[in-house]
């Protein structure tokens, strides 16, 4: 059985719900725990509770981590309105950043796959604490900005990588203290959540319940079918949202269907406040993921939240 523990910023992007959801639902998969970063005095950790409610797994652990009283990052980090976004009063579970350390190392202990989908504050605390321990991990992370994105698809800039951007200094130590994979913004801008999935989730519980419910207050918010659909062919015109999280968790999860990876060393660079990630043939080797099957993705997404 394949053992996993998601870090996660659930309640910014809703693809953070639809990863955890996922997770949820994957065959033959123990989440050995999971931790907020980016956390506002336990609001996250309160999103992450609720979800695991609705599915009666509250007994997966969860801590609060990083939170934004330290001063991490760039810029003060929005929420959807809570009263459109949940079907409930949420209640915060504020914690110590120590806690939520202590078990991304329980996890690393136990022989699970860490699977990072916000930014990576959380992990340069835990390798602060406990020197040497990244390297031993099998650590997947959702981010990067290497190679060019293929043409159909946005034409994002290197600034648009926020899980790296928001928090360059903790981005750039851990990539120079990790092996980590990379799931860059190369690729996972090629998936989609469709408006064509809403009458399926709509009937798959509790947990498709809550990502309509977000769905339409994204669709409604965002208007990416106007903005992306009608502008990228090789997008779904129906798009409602970007899987950037779904699919760096489904591929740490052993998802493979038109994946491939490519070991390419990086130099790390900070430019006026960006940090870049730039091929090198001195750089530190790093595995890249280069090329998916969006659609076959997007379908499997859909599929496992529906089974």
């Amino acid at each position: 059985m394949t053992k996993i523990h998601l870090d996660t910023d659930i309640g910014g992007d809703m693809d953070d719900v639809c990863a955890l959801a996922m997770l949820l639902k994957w065959p033959d998969l123990q989440i050995t725990g999971v931790t907020t970063v980016s956390d506002q005095q336990g609001r996250r950790a309160g999103y992450v509770q609720y979800v695991l409610s609705l599915v009666e797994r509250t007994d997966i652990p969860c801590a609060a981590g990083a939170d934004v009283s330290g001063g991490y990052y760039r810029y003060e980090l929005g929420y959807p309105p809570d009263e459109e976004n949940w079907p409930e009063p949420i209640t915060p579970r504020p914690g110590s950043p120590d806690k939520a350390v202590s078990l991304l190392k329980r996890s690393i202990e136990l022989g699970a796959v860490i699977v990072a989908i916000g930014p990576y504050t959380n992990l340069m605390l835990l390798e602060k604490t406990y020197p040497g321990i990244l390297k031993q991990t099998d650590l997947f992370l959702m981010g990067g900005y290497v190679f060019d994105i293929p043409a159909g698809y946005p034409q994002w800039s290197n600034e648009m990588d926020y899980n790296i951007q928001v928090d360059i200094h903790s981005a750039h130590y851990v990539l120079e203290h990790a092996n980590p994979t990379l799931v860059p913004v190369t690729v996972t801008c090629q998936t989609a959540l469709r408006r064509a999935y809403l009458p399926r989730l709509a009937q798959a519980g509790r947990l498709g319940q809550l990502i309509v419910l977000q769905a339409e207050l994204c669709a409604r918010s965002e208007q990416n079918e106007q903005t992306y659909g009608e502008t990228c062919p090789e997008l779904p015109r129906d798009i409602i949202n970007f899987q950037h999280d779904p699919l760096a968790c489904a591929i740490a999860s052993g998802w493979h269907e038109g994946v491939e990876m490519e070991t390419v060393p990086l130099k790390l660079e900070t430019r006026e406040s960006w940090l870049y990630e730039i091929p090198d043939s001195d750089g530190i080797p790093t595995r890249l993921v280069t090329k998916i099957d969006g659609n076959a993705f997007n379908e499997y997404w859909c599929n496992t939240i529906c089974r």
